[in-house]
């Protein structure tokens, strides 16, 4: 009978499960996961969130890599995790911060029409939670370019974004949001703390890999970071420029009524 040592505690396993820890023997992620992983994220809870929500601050990277290799009995599911922690977000943003209010009026000001306006804020606060975990499999297309030659699938990289996503979602929660609620009356302001922090993404890039490739040199991981963020750039620019056609295709075959709600309000 083979035998695999656990990777979580190093004792040997015969069967299916670490007799010592539980640990379940080691298998590589594929497709197959991420299936059922995605079941066992609409049917299952599942323990260790503060474990997993502490290594993810102290080493976001060091975190994925963990669970990457088999080392997964004690980590919150990550596919779960995105879409539990973009809820609570969602959750304190609206509640706490008039994130619905400051989107509308940063419309507004954009002379959008007020009808479209509130037909977007309500779809992105109603299904944020869902439009993350969308997000997720094309990031991880990204970073499968950005890093196409370091050994991992696709179907990890769907597992390491939506590590980095759960990171970047809680250092919003503990360094952006307690700003944002002083400044939740000035608009202005409040797009532009968001769009500063958007500005740290390609160093937690690079922290969140250095740390996921502790054997590499900084100087390639550097180098893998900026091709990813060039592929992203890249492949949202082509999904806004479809988007945009797809939408007037649609606006058109719908009537001129769908046509009056992309055509700017008029100020009197």
């Amino acid at each position: 009978m083979n035998a695999t040592l656990c990777p979580n505690c190093n004792d040997e396993i015969i069967k299916n499960f670490c007799s010592n820890c539980g640990q379940k023997k080691f298998k590589r992620i594929d497709k197959k996961y991420i299936w059922e992983e995605i079941q066992y994220t609409t049917i299952h809870t599942n323990k260790g969130l503060l474990y997993t929500l502490k290594n993810l601050v102290v080493n976001p990277g060091k975190t994925a890599r963990q669970f990457i290799d088999g080392c997964r009995v004690n980590h919150y599911k990550p596919i779960l995790l995105v879409f539990l922690l973009s809820g609570i977000s969602t959750f304190i943003s609206v509640k706490f911060l008039n994130f619905n209010e400051v989107l509308k009026k940063q419309y507004e000001s954009q002379q959008m029409n007020a009808e479209l306006a509130n037909e977007i804020v309500h779809f992105v606060t109603s299904y944020n939670s869902l439009i993350m975990l969308a997000m997720v499999p094309v990031f991880a297309c990204f970073t499968k370019i950005g890093f196409f030659r370091w050994g991992h699938n696709y179907y990890e990289h769907i597992v390491i974004n939506a590590y980095f996503l759960s990171f970047y979602i809680v250092l919003i929660m503990i360094f952006v949001y307690p700003i944002m609620y002083f400044v939740k009356d000035n608009p202005v302001l409040y797009g532009q703390m968001s769009q500063y922090f958007m500005l740290l993404v390609p160093i937690l890039l690079f922290w969140f890999f250095s740390g996921f490739y502790p054997e590499r040199s900084k100087k390639s991981v550097f180098w893998s970071v900026l091709l990813t963020l060039i592929v992203t750039i890249l492949g949202f620019g082509v999904i806004m420029v479809i988007s945009v056609i797809v939408g007037i295709v649609v606006a058109i075959a719908s009537g001129p009524e769908a046509l009056e709600m992309f055509k700017p309000k008029t100020v009197k």
